[in-house]
């Protein structure tokens, strides 16, 4: 292989090992405690809910939400992640996605 065509394999490899580890996903799913809830102000933040459907999305911006109840697979170009309750999910700003919601969702959100 030439100097170039193994340079451009070495970096798509790394790529994909980070987005394998997430460390570059568009999508962050954490667990977080009480505390951890609680000093992120969670409850004041407004609730979202949404019925069993399928429908394309953008965010413009960062949101971070809470789940509360339901179930969703959110498919991306890096692949689908399912989120359900007790999941605290950070979308990162520029994401398209096609969210299938299969069981009613319910969520706490904030927009930053």
């Amino acid at each position: 292989m030439n100097g170039k065509m193994e340079l451009t394999l070495h970096l798509n490899i790394y790529t994909k090992s980070l987005n394998n580890f997430g460390f570059m996903a568009k999508i962050k799913i954490e667990r977080l405690d009480l505390k951890e809830l609680k000093n992120k102000g969670i409850n004041n933040w407004p609730i979202w809910e949404k019925e069993i459907s399928k429908f394309d999305w953008y965010y413009d911006s960062i949101e971070e939400c809470f789940f509360l109840e339901g179930e969703v697979d959110v498919e991306t170009s890096e692949g689908t992640y399912c989120l359900k309750a007790g999941d605290f999910v950070t979308f990162s700003e520029g994401l398209k996605c096609v969210w299938n919601v299969k069981k009613p969702v319910r969520k706490h959100y904030n927009f930053k």
